[in-house]
């Protein structure tokens, strides 16, 4: 009996020791599975270089966006180019955006702005 018990309990160990995550190698994992990418600071020189339809960035609450690929999806036209290169706060937290363009942002973030 007591021999059954010693061998249960090191099978447990040994599962254990395979299964559990541990240390630096962990934190490998989760950083190569993880989409974020590490933030850059830009100027408002820097993104006010980046003001047309083909090239489009803007500032939101001191954080910097590449919208290029959605200004040409964007429900209100042009709109999106009035602040181009520049900081769009204010027309971003308007009454015309429904909610689920604060979870869409995110996708578009690239850094942050340098004051």
């Amino acid at each position: 009996m007591m021999i059954a018990a010693v061998a249960l309990v090191a099978v447990i160990l040994l599962v254990a020791f395979f299964l559990i995550p541990r240390g630096p190698k962990y934190g490998k994992v989760k950083k190569v599975l993880s989409n974020e990418k590490p933030a850059r600071v830009y100027t408002k020189a820097d993104v006010s270089l980046h003001n047309k339809r083909t090239d489009c960035w803007i500032i939101i609450k001191d954080k910097v966006y590449d919208i290029t690929s959605y200004v040409e999806e964007h429900p209100g036209g042009d709109a999106i180019l009035d602040h181009a290169g520049d900081d769009s706060t204010e027309g971003f937290f308007g009454p015309q955006h429904a909610t689920r363009v604060f979870d869409m942002i995110d996708d578009f973030y690239i850094g942050d702005l340098v004051l």
